[in-house]
């Protein structure tokens, strides 16, 4: 691999931090992309099940990832490359291995699409005599067939994203503050405030086994795990954020293509980058904390819902009824309307998941191609970028068919989750070994990393106890 070196990589300026309103968008794309799991399905489906016996994992379970993104962000932000050029740098058999693993994670995320199908085949139910796991592929296949039009017919392809997750994350704000200010549901408060702290009661029934895969998905995704958290970098590019200005944007077939570098920059050391590092690492905190935070919000106020109109009377939502079931949380408020405008928002944040993991899995795959072999650059990288986007429509549209929606969304989990042990020790070499002796001495971590050493410890925990509950030793 004819690989640029760090000591021999360009310098140059850190660009001007453009405004807040303009910078920030990342964090957000963030949250919207995390109400596609945990937020709706899992988090719900535990509340649902058990009490209040689980909620006070969750505040944790959010600022665990913490630490994650700013490292991720940080590596990009200095040097304009993605984190997965950062990880083929420290060991390339080692990037080799985390690219297989992420393939074959990723090789069942249509199930998102098929989980917002089932939104819609409530809504709708429609085609008129198919059964309802038809009519929710049907309706998955044709928001597949939608996103992937727009991608196609979109400028800058993040600027799409970006637009599109912030109306969705604002509509499914609202709508559920809501739904959270009714009686029914204000009445619960008290005790479910109570619950963040520890459990409050016994568990409502009995604990069975095949949930350790849903807790530690949960617990894992609150906000994005596995390997969509190094989506991040990827958005943190295309949004030109510090040093990555310099390295192009992927455009869709309505703009100009643009030249997309591999190797990045590094920044020089001068009074005015100095300067301007300081605002970008402070934006970085910031759009961190909108994507936590936001998200932590609103996982909130759908495990309130759960706890106060599903648990009562045991409903749980999975199968080919993930987004019917919690309808109901909607309909508090708005009655009939509300449950038919719940349906359409949550068709929306689950399929949505699909269009932001289809876009970062196929930046990914272009990006690695391109790192790891350098024949591959007699093609552009929006060409790469179209072949993996066009294989992984057709993979998981197959994969579609094999089982209903929860399941498939477990085994990406779960398979991710493997990725997520890994992630902070490498961070840590990556950005507190491998950069900074390349860096000024303003741009090198300035203090320990023990918020990673915390996050290693909790998921490698987090492992042991999934194989103690799955194989019983």
């Amino acid at each position: 691999m004819n690989k640029t070196p760090l000591d021999a990589l360009p310098r140059r300026a850190i660009p001007a931090f453009p405004g807040w309103w303009a910078a920030l968008g990342p964090g957000v794309v963030w949250m919207a992309l995390a109400q596609g799991s945990g937020e709706l399905i899992w988090w719900p489906y535990m509340i649902a099940k058990y009490g209040l016996t689980f909620l006070w994992l969750l505040v944790p379970a959010c600022l665990l990832q913490y630490p994650l993104n700013l490292e991720i962000g940080r590596y990009t932000l200095l040097t304009g490359e993605s984190i997965f050029h950062g990880f083929i740098r420290l060991n390339r058999r080692l990037g080799i291995f985390l690219w297989l693993l992420m393939s074959v994670s990723f090789f069942w995320f249509g199930a998102f699409a098929s989980a917002g199908g089932t939104a819609m085949a409530e809504l709708t139910h429609w085609p008129d005599g198919w059964s309802q796991r038809e009519q929710s592929l049907f309706w998955g296949y044709l928001s597949i067939a939608v996103f992937l039009a727009a991608i196609l017919a979109s400028g800058v392809i993040y600027t799409l994203i970006e637009r599109f997750m912030k109306l969705v994350a604002v509509i499914t704000v609202v709508g559920l503050l809501s739904a959270c200010l009714q009686s029914d549901v204000t009445a619960t408060l008290p005790e479910f405030a109570r619950g963040l702290l520890g459990p409050t009661a016994a568990m409502a029934r009995p604990w069975e086994a095949g949930d350790a895969s849903k807790l530690l998905t949960a617990i894992t995704f609150a906000g994005l795990g596995g390997f969509w958290i190094l989506f991040y970098s990827y958005w943190l590019r295309d949004k030109g954020a510090g040093m990555a200005a310099w390295v192009g944007r992927i455009t869709g077939l309505g703009g100009s293509e643009e030249a997309v570098l591999s190797d990045g920059f590094l920044p020089r050391d001068e009074p005015e980058s100095a300067e301007r590092w300081q605002t970008w690492r402070r934006f970085l905190s910031a759009d961190i904390l909108v994507g936590i935070l936001g998200n932590l919000l609103t996982t909130l106020m759908t495990c309130l819902l759960a706890y106060a109109l599903l648990y009562p009377k045991g409903l749980l939502p999975q199968e080919y009824e993930l987004a019917v079931v919690q309808s109901q949380f909607f309909a508090v408020s708005w009655g009939e309307i509300g449950r038919l405008l719940f349906l359409v928002v949550a068709a929306a944040f689950l399929t949505d998941t699909w269009l932001a993991t289809a876009d970062a899995v196929s930046r990914i795959q272009a990006d690695i191609v391109l790192t790891l072999f350098p024949a591959a650059q007699r093609w552009p990288a929006r060409r790469w970028y179209y072949l993996f986007l066009g294989l992984l429509t057709l993979i998981t549209c197959f994969t579609m068919q094999l089982d209903a929606p929860g399941p498939l969304i477990l085994t990406s989990a779960v398979i991710g989750f493997a990725g997520t042990i890994l992630f902070p020790p490498l961070l840590y070499w990556l950005n507190h070994r491998l950069l900074p002796p390349h860096l000024p001495a303003w741009a090198s971590p300035r203090r320990r990393p023990w918020l990673l050493a915390v996050s290693f410890a909790v998921y490698l925990t987090l492992a042991f106890l999934y194989l103690r509950s799955v194989l019983g030793f």
